[in-house]
């Protein structure tokens, strides 16, 4: 069951350690284990180019990669990172049921889990299509996940209202 009580200081200490403890890993991993990242993140950057993106009523220009197809490592990388972060709020929310978290942080986490995952899966599907397309798909899914990480939040304040009575 969610607490509603106080958070315990020593334990949100912990939380924020292994918060940006694990950020630095996933960060380092990443650069570790993708081989000349810099320079594709480089590349990456100087090949966004403004590109008409067809709408009922016309057209409008938005950035996007000239040749997204060319930076599937970029992609790869961005997946992998979304993914650790994600995999990072599941072990953060382990941490908060076994500490007794406030309802409020709890839920919090767990709609930081819902966007980072969900993210890291729009990522496999639409960036590492390598298309346009994909690319702005994958922007249009970031803010879907949002609205649904919010939704899910409200979900659990509800329903530990409403449990609480």
């Amino acid at each position: 069951m969610l607490s509603r009580t106080k958070s315990n200081p020593w334990v949100e200490g912990l939380i924020t350690a292994v918060s940006i403890g694990g950020f630095l890993i996933i960060l380092g991993a990443v650069f570790g284990l993708t081989p000349g990242i810099p320079q594709k993140t480089s590349s990456f950057f100087s090949d966004l180019k403004l590109v008409s993106f067809p709408l009922d009523s016309g057209t409008i220009s938005l950035f996007a990669p000239a040749n997204p197809q060319q930076h599937l490592d970029f992609f790869t990388a961005v997946f992998n990172f979304l993914l650790g972060i994600g995999i990072l709020q599941i072990v953060i929310l382990a941490i908060r049921f076994w500490a007794h978290s406030p309802v409020g942080k709890t839920s919090e986490t767990v709609g930081s889990a819902v966007f980072w995952l969900g993210g890291a899966a729009a990522a496999s599907v639409y960036l590492l299509a390598g298309t346009q397309n994909g690319w702005f798909q994958f922007w249009s899914m970031l803010l879907v996940l949002i609205g649904v990480s919010l939704i899910v939040r409200f979900i659990i304040l509800f329903t530990a209202k409403r449990l609480k009575k």
